[in-house]
């Protein structure tokens, strides 16, 4: 959809966050629009705080607001947020604007980045525990994630702890409504 637009081109398509910065600095875009949910070990909060030179555009489920991190709120204009139910006018739009240097900010996304504070799990833990929500086993995990299904074990032992649960489904209510999955 982008590319057909006349002032805008596509440069890169990416599967993995883990490839955004290696392409970014191959393909020196002006803007970089990233859905949080791409699975990888770099986080989208580093991402954003590496490439200082551009805009990032981050389409933010409001169901799953997590991604609206309060860190990434307050990278505002250079880092906008908008929901993924936006539609493709308003998605062209706030691209131009992020290229342009102008604030993206949908209100709701910003307001539950507010409400929930700060996300005492890494990037890493966020991941593991958004897998349990899919019903994956440790060992699934771990194959998906490359690691063993013991430091997947370690990863939910640590976000028990974290978020104060006494088991999985617990972690994940608590996450959810916190807003860090």
């Amino acid at each position: 959809m982008l590319s057909k637009e006349d002032d805008l081109s596509v440069v890169a398509e990416l599967d993995c966050a883990d490839e955004v910065l290696p392409a970014a600095a191959r393909a020196d875009p002006h803007v970089l629009v990233l859905d949080p949910a791409m699975h990888g070990q770099v986080g989208l909060e580093e991402v954003c705080r590496e490439l200082t030179s551009l805009g990032v555009l981050l389409l933010v489920d409001r169901e799953a607001s997590a991604a609206a991190s309060l860190a990434l709120v307050r990278m505002a204009p250079r880092v906008g947020l908008i929901a993924t139910d936006a539609s493709p006018e308003e998605l062209v739009e706030a691209v131009r604007r992020i290229a342009g240097g102008l604030p993206v900010l949908d209100l709701e996304l910003a307001m539950a980045a507010l409400r929930a504070g700060e996300n005492p799990l890494t990037h890493r833990e966020c991941e593991v525990l958004r897998m349990v929500t899919t019903g994956a086993t440790a060992q699934e995990i771990a194959r998906k994630l490359c690691l063993s299904a013991g430091t997947v074990r370690n990863y939910l032992s640590h976000i028990l702890t974290k978020t104060g649960s006494r088991s999985r489904i617990e972690a994940i209510r608590k996450a959810q409504e916190e807003g860090w999955i």
